[in-house]
């Protein structure tokens, strides 16, 4: 390779700058300025926080009346020059229970106005959540996000200043504390998982995803990662991880990353992520519109190392580890074939009737591995699946998969708690029925069945041994924003990270 293409190669593997890079601050009340942009949280009985200032108080009510703003929850009024200051931004919290989601939405809304310093006001009843100013932290990160490293506009000479964010509160260390221990390295997880998933595929493949991971673990306690080459694979009889990435140039990885914050003989956590960095189908060609986007096909397996990486941040007391096939799918001379018959790591073979069903073969070994050389307590598998879930449940939930009831209902639970919810959908001895293959042990797909998401986790489930304690969720309808929401932006969500640790947090934490 020649200088200048070194050179290159080298700068695609930088991590971004962050164009969003803010630092929340905490005050107390009593500090609040008396101009610049200010914004506010309105329930929807119309009742202004008691710090405000008369004059101010005044002009508010008399704007809130002639615009009859009724603060339904996410709706946002903007009030300029009012008592001194340049905009008073009101935003809705609606008439429901505050609950650390609707805090950290408010956080989201706040961060878009623009301004280069934004006064955010919280006296509101938090309704027991600890440390809501530091829930709005969290939710002003995440809505702050943008991804323009490719816009000339996003130059640093031509970029505006980054705003700065201070949250008003009647406890502002306790917040900070809140923020720094529990919160920010969580940010700082979604962001780096946004990033990977947002990169364009020429950008991100198997190589450069391992390449970015260490980066992203530099320097942090406990950590170790590694990545299987193709050999390695070969030796461990992963045919079907193999067969997915033959088309391909870029050849797989088996990434690992391993996070030792818990007791030495602690079993870890498995979490385990699809990581198609590019899908284009392999030779089951999928429609070119909007084939562009399957550069998202790796969300699991970035959601699953930033979920590590949060931990790790926060210095989670647990073991954790994180697990992501790597491949690209293409279509070449060399790529398997509808009818190819691959053995996997556990030695069943599967018939792929169709090579665009290529998430649950590289998850059959993948799951496999986690099971034999970490002997977890609990796995939970993370893919971008299959379009039926999508069918199923919308852009609302992702769905999950379970034959534990009790791991089920952690999930579902910790999903309500983090804004990042699941829908349980059945696994059935009818689905395991249907992919019993004539020739092999199992197929990939059922050739014009119904059930598709179903059949896609009973095809993993195959893989996951009857007395492990097993999640699967297919985040096909929740990893890519087609709008942008609060605390997340149009494109990539990094969907996943804070319903893992949210999981992690209530269940395998010790409780003060």
């Amino acid at each position: 390779m020649s200088p200048i293409k070194s050179l290159l190669a080298l700068m695609l593997l930088l991590p971004m700058t962050l164009s969003a890079a803010v630092r929340p601050e905490f005050a107390a009340l009593d500090a609040m300025p008396t101009s610049g942009t200010l914004v506010i949280p309105l329930r929807a009985e119309g009742d202004l926080p008691a710090a405000l200032p008369a004059a101010l108080r005044g002009e508010l009510e008399s704007a809130i009346s002639a615009a009859s703003f009724k603060a339904k929850a996410g709706k946002s009024l903007k009030v300029f020059a009012a008592a001194g200051y340049d905009q008073v931004q009101l935003i809705g919290l609606g008439a429901d229970a505050i609950t650390a989601t609707a805090l950290q939405n408010f956080g989201g809304s706040a961060a878009s106005t623009g301004a280069e310093r934004i006064s955010i006001l919280w006296q509101e009843d938090s309704n027991g959540v600890s440390t809501p100013a530091a829930h709005i932290a969290f939710g002003v990160t995440l809505g702050a996000y943008a991804f323009d490293k490719y816009k000339k506009s996003s130059k640093k000479e031509d970029a505006s200043p980054d705003p700065r964010v201070v949250i008003y509160s009647a406890a502002p260390d306790a917040s900070s504390a809140a923020w720094l221990s529990d919160w920010s390295g969580v940010a700082e997880a979604v962001y780096f998982t946004r990033d990977l998933i947002n990169e364009p595929a020429n950008v991100i493949y198997p190589e450069s995803f391992v390449t970015r991971t260490r980066e992203a673990f530099s320097g942090l306690d406990n950590v170790s990662v590694k990545a299987l080459d193709v050999r390695q694979m070969e030796k461990l009889g992963m045919g079907a991880l193999l067969g997915v990435g033959m088309g391909s140039q870029r050849p797989p990885r088996l990434l690992v990353v391993s996070y030792r914050g818990g007791p030495k003989n602690q079993a870890p956590l498995a979490f385990v992520g699809k990581g198609v960095t590019f899908d284009t189908g392999g030779i089951s060609l999928k429609n070119p519109k909007g084939m562009w986007r399957m550069k998202y096909d790796m969300s699991g397996a970035a959601a699953v190392t930033g979920t590590v990486l949060a931990l790790a941040k926060r210095g989670a007391p647990v073991n954790a580890v994180a697990i992501a096939p790597l491949v690209e799918n293409m279509p070449s001379q060399m790529a398997q074939r509808p009818g190819d018959i691959r053995t996997t790591m556990s030695g069943k073979t599967i018939e792929v009737l169709n090579t665009d069903a290529e998430g649950r073969l590289i998850l059959s070994d993948a799951v496999w591995y986690a099971q034999k050389e970490f002997s977890p307590s609990v796995m939970v598998d993370v893919a971008t699946l299959t379009g039926s879930v999508k069918v199923a449940l919308g852009t609302t939930y992702a769905g999950l998969f379970s034959r534990q009831d009790g791991l089920a209902n952690q999930l579902v639970l910790a999903g309500a708690e983090s804004g990042e919810e699941v829908w349980r959908l059945p696994l059935h001895a009818d689905f395991r029925k249907a992919i019993k293959s004539d020739i092999a042990d199992i197929k990939n797909v059922v050739e014009g069945g119904s059930g598709g998401a179903s059949v896609g986790a009973e095809v993993i489930g195959s893989f996951v041994e009857p007395d492990t304690q097993w999640a699967h969720l297919d985040i096909a309808g929740k990893a890519w924003g087609f709008k942008a929401e609060p605390t997340a932006p149009k494109g990539a969500v990094g969907w996943g990270v804070r319903l893992l640790n949210q999981f992690v947090m209530d269940n395998y934490e010790a409780q003060p």
